[in-house]
């Protein structure tokens, strides 16, 4: 089977899969494995000395093993029949896709909010974010929101697909491991401040690209100019050295105020602002925001099979 029937129909199935079923609750999924691995390896080598290099260790053994695992099982499966195949790849694919699903808690969010309260607002928005939410107001969980779906957009949807582009299901898994390790140990707390930097580090390697094109999408297809005013003004200045792009672009787009302090695990983190206008933000913007997160993924996943088809084997319309 030639490449691009081996990727794009992967592709396309994984995706359709990801707009209809999003991420329902109590299905398995290999993040929750990674996540037990990741829990397991840290238990055993996060104490005494040498902290950096055993988390550096794990985090290389991890990923590495990750890649090599779904390296042999990708090549398992071309001795299937090749319905079978399309089947196990097109499941990969949308277990590494977090569109739709981030999408929907967006707006369970701002419907938690109109409709039972601010109380209500906060605990929903805790599923999604890790600042503390207690004490937030309207405005502030509606920026949280919004500030949220972009950010995850780059590392949810549009680094999964481009490594997927690029190494196919085994770079989309191993960038999963990535991203899980960086949201597990990338903490600056005395627990894994040492031990965690490998791990910190990699992701924001491995964002660089995604974040930077992401924001480019998100100017562009909402038809700002001020949003690429707002990523070369405001999206180096973030603490990150990735997440602030995307929210940049978003800001811009919106022509709103993102960033700010905020509260994390007991500590006040202070962030710059993207933006100087804080404007109240709209029940009725989620929708524009979803819609510009799906145009994305789909413009995205267009492309990438687009660039597949250019790239088949001369030999492919013969097999």
């Amino acid at each position: 089977m030639d490449r691009f029937r081996r990727l794009a129909a992967p592709l396309a199935a994984g995706y359709a899969l990801d707009l209809l079923l999003a991420d329902p609750e109590g299905w398995p999924h290999p993040v929750r494995t990674y996540g037990a691995l990741i829990a397991s390896g840290e238990r055993q080598l996060n104490h005494g000395s040498y902290r950096f290099a055993k988390g550096a260790v794990l985090a290389g053994g991890l990923v590495g093993g990750t890649f090599g695992v779904f390296q042999l099982l990708d090549r398992a499966q071309r001795h299937l029949p090749p319905l079978v195949g399309l089947a196990i790849n097109s499941a990969w694919v949308f277990y590494g896709l977090a569109n739709t699903g981030l999408v929907r808690e967006g707006h369970a969010v701002f419907a938690a909010l109109e409709n039972n309260g601010l109380e209500a607002g906060r605990r929903q928005l805790a599923r999604i974010v890790g600042r503390d939410t207690t004490q937030l107001d309207v405005q502030q969980i509606r920026t949280a929101v919004l500030e949220s779906l972009a950010e995850n957009l780059s590392d949810g949807v549009v680094a999964p697909l481009l490594y997927y582009a690029l190494a196919g299901v085994p770079g989309l898994m191993a960038y999963k491991m990535v991203n899980t390790l960086d949201s597990m140990l990338g903490y600056h707390s005395p627990r894994y401040e040492q031990f965690g930097k490998f791990a910190a580090r990699l992701d924001d390697v491995a964002n660089l690209v995604p974040a930077r094109l992401t924001a480019g999408l998100l100017a562009a297809l909402g038809g700002s100019w001020r949003g690429f005013q707002f990523i070369f003004r405001y999206g180096h200045q973030h603490k990150s050295p990735n997440a602030g792009y995307p929210e940049a672009a978003l800001a811009g787009v919106l022509n709103c105020r993102f960033g700010g302090p905020n509260t994390y695990h007991g500590q006040l983190v202070v962030k710059p602002y993207i933006g100087n206008n804080p404007r109240l933000l709209a029940a009725t913007e989620i929708n524009r925001v979803a819609q510009l997160n799906h145009a994305v993924c789909a413009v995205l996943v267009a492309g990438i099979v687009g660039l597949l088809w250019h790239r088949r084997t001369p030999r492919a319309g013969l097999e």
